[in-house]
C-alpha cells in the first residue's frame, strides 16, 4: 500500500507572543500543495525501513514515519512491515514534509491495518510527533494558532494559479529561526484573508521571519525578488525557509541557478 504526502506553504505567518516556555505563540494559514514524498509499506518478514530521493542527516529511528510507526505498534497490532519512503520534499525549507510523512505514515497504517481510528483520535496521536502533524490528517485549508497546535477552517481557494517553490542551496534550522525572531503584533487578522484579492496579500500578508533569515541568507531574499520579476501576484518565505515561493495566474518556467524548483497548478 502507498501514499503520497504532500507539502504545504505559509501563507503569511505572525509571531504573536513569545510564551513563559520558551515556545512562541503564531498565527499562520496552511495551504496543501502538491509536491509529495511517497511512502510505501509491504509485509516483511521483520521491520525495516528504506529511505531514498533527498538524503536526510537523522537516524532511521529519529525519522518521523518511524516514529509514527513506533507510536501505533505500540499501541495496536500492527504486523512487521518494509517501509520505503522517497524523499521528494526537501528538509529544511518550511514544507512540512517531514510532518506530513508522519501523518500520512499513520492514516496509512491505520488502513493497511484496519485499525478503524478515527481522524480525531489520529490527529490527537500525532500531534505527539510534531505540533503541525495533525494538519495533514485532513489536509485542507486551516488558520493556525497557538504554538501551531491549534488549526480552524480556512475559506481560502487557491484554485487555479500556478504555484512555483525554489528552494537555495541552504537550510534553516526551526530553533535558528526562532532564537533570531522578534514577536510583534498585527491588526491584520488572517481569518480575512479569503476576502482579498491574491495581488493585494503583499500589502497585508507577511512572514515575520522574513527580516532575520533574509539578513543571514541574502540568498532566499533573491529567490522572493525574483518570484516577482517573473510576475508572480504574492510571493513570501514559507515557514522558516528556506523554500520561497510565488503565486502565478499564468505558467512560468522559472530558471533559479543552484536551487530546488518545483512548479505545478493548484486545485
Amino acid at each position: 500500500m502507498i501514499c503520497f504526502p504532500n507539502a504545504k506553504i505559509n501563507l503569511g505567518l505572525q509571531i504573536k507572543s513569545k510564551r513563559s516556555d520558551g515556545y512562541h505563540n503564531i498565527e499562520s494559514v496552511f495551504y496543501p500543495v502538491p509536491l509529495c514524498d511517497a511512502v510505501e509499506i509491504v509485509s516483511g518478514k521483520k521491520t525495516s525501513f528504506t529511505q531514498t530521493g533527498f538524503q536526510l542527516d537523522s537516524a532511521p529511528t529519529d525519522n518521523l514515519v518511524m516514529k509514527s510507526h513506533s507510536l501505533l505498534s505500540g499501541k495496536y497490532n500492527v504486523p512487521q512491515l518494509d517501509i520505503y519512503l522517497k524523499k521528494a520534499i526537501p528538509s529544511g525549507a518550511g514544507l512540512g514534509g517531514g510532518s506530513s510523512d508522519a501523518a500520512f505514515m499513520m492514516r496509512l497504517l491505520n488502513d493497511f491495518c484496519k485499525l478503524e481510528i478515527s481522524d480525531a483520535k489520529l490527529k490527537k496521536m500525532v500531534a505527539s510527533v510534531g505540533a503541525d502533524c495533525p494538519f495533514f490528517i485532513h489536509n485542507t485549508p486551516a488558520i493556525v494558532s497557538g504554538t501551531g497546535n491549534i488549526f480552524e477552517p480556512s475559506d481560502v481557494s487557491l484554485k487555479g494559479y500556478f504555484l512555483c517553490i525554489a528552494k537555495p542551496p541552504v537550510s534553516v534550522s526551526t530553533k535558528e529561526a526562532y532564537s533570531m525572531v522578534k514577536p510583534h503584533k498585527s491588526d491584520f487578522s488572517l481569518s480575512g484573508l479569503a476576502s482579498i484579492p491574491v495581488d493585494k496579500w503583499k500589502d497585508v500578508l507577511y512572514n515575520d521571519f522574513e527580516p532575520c533569515i533574509f539578513e543571514k541568507y541574502p540568498v532566499i531574499e533573491e529567490c522572493k525578488n525574483k518570484m516577482y520579476s517573473l510576475g508572480a501576484e504574492y510571493a513570501a518565505m514559507t515557514g522558516s525557509g528556506s523554500a520561497v515561493f510565488g503565486l502565478f495566474k499564468k505558467t512560468v518556467s522559472p530558471t533559479f541557478p543552484d536551487c530546488f524548483v518545483w512548479t505545478g497548478m493548484l486545485k
